[in-house]
């Protein structure tokens, strides 16, 4: 038996992490003050696009991604710039703001709604890749 499931890991990263809304995320994306972050999987930014300007780092390397010390580190992630982290529907990106906040990133927040409620809004997006 599992000592934590999925649905408490989540309910607990999101009692510790901030969390917008796709309109101030969309303010954000206008005003270019933040770095919008893609934890989805390869295959799904390559069937789907993501936001302009993101930058990708799949939830299953974002611990190596983020890590300065790390051959696969991407320097994007410590421009001191605010993080705005976004999967496809708000899970994955809720779990890798906690991660990133345990790693000692304090300037991290996810999206609500992911990808999917950015595009149901009508947000820009880049074709896919």
């Amino acid at each position: 038996m599992l000592k934590m499931g999925f649905e408490a890991l989540l309910g607990q990263a999101n009692t510790e992490i901030q969390t917008i809304s796709v309109d101030d995320a969309k303010r954000h994306l206008e005003s270019g003050d933040v770095l919008f972050i893609d934890v989805r999987e390869t295959q799904e930014v390559q069937n789907t696009g993501g936001l302009p300007g993101h930058v990708h780092a799949p939830r299953g390397f974002l611990e190596f991604i983020a890590d300065p010390e790390s051959p696969m580190h991407k320097t994007e992630l410590s421009s001191g710039k605010r993080l705005v982290l976004y999967c496809a529907s708000g899970g994955r990106s809720a779990l890798a703001a906690k991660t990133l906040q345990d790693m000692g990133v304090n300037n991290v927040c996810h999206m609500a709604g992911g990808y999917t409620a950015w595009v149901e809004s009508g947000g820009p997006v880049n074709t896919a890749e």
